[in-house]
C-alpha cells in the first residue's frame, strides 16, 4: 500500500473534517502540539478536542484521559506520542470511529497505516495538521513562512 497522501487528498480531508482531537497534546508551550492547538482554536472552525492523561485543562478547555472518553463523535485524531506508542494509539481510534488517523511530523508507522486502513480511515503521516491548513487556507504567513502571494484578502479556510 502507498501512504504517500496527495495535496488533493490532504485537502479533501480537512474540507470535510468538523472536529480534530489531539492525543498527546501538551501544556507546554514549546511543544509541537501545544502550537497546533493555539493554531487551530484561533484559526480553524474545527472543534478541538485534547487528549492527555496527566493534564485536566488546557488553553481553557477540558483535556480527556483517553479517546473513549471525548464526548461527540471523533473525527479527525491527530497524534503527537511516541513511535512505540502508535499501535495503542491506532486502536484507540478505530474503536472511536474516527474517520481520519493523522500522524504528526516525523511519525511514519505502515503496521499501523494498515490497521487503520483496514478499518477504513484516511490516513496521513508525517504531516502537521496546522502546517496543512494554513496551506490550503492561505495562512502560511502566520507561521512566517514565506507564501509568496501577495493579498490584501484571506482566503477563506478549508
Amino acid at each position: 500500500m502507498t501512504y504517500d497522501v496527495s495535496a488533493v487528498e490532504r485537502r479533501r480531508i480537512l474540507s470535510r473534517t468538523r472536529s480534530v482531537t489531539i492525543v498527546g497534546a501538551s501544556n507546554n508551550p514549546a511543544r509541537p502540539s501545544y502550537f497546533v492547538a493555539t493554531y487551530l482554536l484561533s484559526s480553524s472552525r474545527y472543534e478541538v478536542n485534547f487528549v492527555n492523561p496527566r493534564l485536566d485543562e488546557l488553553l481553557g478547555r477540558p483535556v480527556y484521559p483517553s479517546l473513549a472518553d471525548v464526548p461527540g463523535e471523533a473525527d479527525l485524531v491527530s497524534v503527537f506520542r511516541k513511535h512505540d506508542d502508535l499501535p495503542n494509539v491506532a486502536e484507540e481510534v478505530v474503536e472511536a470511529g474516527a474517520r481520519t488517523l493523522w500522524l504528526q511530523l516525523g511519525l511514519w508507522h505502515e503496521p499501523v497505516a494498515d490497521l487503520a486502513k483496514e478499518a477504513g480511515l484516511d490516513v496521513v503521516m508525517n504531516r502537521c495538521v496546522k502546517i496543512e491548513h494554513a496551506r490550503f487556507a492561505g495562512g502560511l504567513h502566520l507561521a512566517g513562512f514565506d507564501t509568496g502571494v501577495i493579498s490584501s484578502r484571506r482566503q477563506s479556510a478549508p
